[in-house]
């Protein structure tokens, strides 16, 4: 059963209390607190697993509280979903741009959210064995094989003659599937290339990356407005 820390980061009374409610109704442990420097003081003191984290709060909003937390090594694995009543795109895209896993809107479905929270401690539970791991075990998903080691993938059983940068692209994004993915995020999970990688020349890296890959080149998935992912 879950037994993961969520720290619940709302200054509506309400609004913390149905979430907290509903958490621990499927056996969450779960924190409150009611403003940005409550959140990081928080989180210094115990780590969460995951934080539900509001966007307008007094003093000091939750994208600064977000841009702070994955600007400190220490806490920069720690998934954030975003669960805000604002809901333009431009909203959007600026949290997960932040290093946020997910956003939700008010008002939402509590099951909804329960299972956005559940789908993102998986994923960070899969992304921590993966970074854990020696780098050497192939990865196998939806019929590709990428070999760490050799550098060498295959796509349905046949080669794929990948350059540099579409090899690191593809390797980074099947490390997370199913975590959505800015095009600088892209950018900063690349070292040692020998060309500099704009955000456009991701997109055309991408678009020879599904070529190469045939008909397994469907499971990387554009996001509009955000970047990219892997399918789950």
């Amino acid at each position: 059963m879950p037994n993961e820390l969520i720290l619940v980061v709302d200054d509506e009374r309400d609004i913390r209390e149905l979430i907290e409610y509903n958490l621990k109704r499927e056996r969450y442990e779960v924190q409150c607190v009611d403003s940005g420097e409550s959140a990081l003081t928080a989180v210094r003191n115990h780590k969460p697993d995951l934080i539900l984290l509001d966007i307008m709060l007094p003093k000091r909003d939750g994208l600064d509280v977000c841009r702070t937390l994955k600007a400190e090594p220490a806490t920069a694995g720690i998934p954030v979903i975003m669960v805000s009543a604002k809901g333009e795109e431009v909203d959007i895209v600026t949290g997960l741009e932040l290093g946020a896993v997910d956003y939700v809107t008010k008002p939402f479905s509590p099951r909804v959210l329960l299972a956005r929270v559940r789908a993102a401690l998986r994923r960070s539970s899969a992304a921590a064995d993966a970074e854990s791991a020696t780098g050497e075990t192939p990865l196998r998903l939806h019929g590709i094989l990428l070999d760490p080691t050799r550098r060498e993938v295959t796509a349905n059983g046949k080669d794929a003659d990948l350059t540099r940068t579409e090899f690191d692209i593809l390797q980074f994004l099947m490390r997370r599937p199913g975590w959505v993915f800015t095009r600088n995020q892209i950018i900063g999970s690349m070292h040692g290339t020998e060309h500099a990688v704009t955000a456009r020349a991701v997109d055309v890296q991408v678009v020879s990356l599904r070529r190469k890959l045939g008909d397994a080149g469907e499971v990387l998935e554009t996001v509009r407005g955000v970047g990219y992912k892997m399918k789950e």
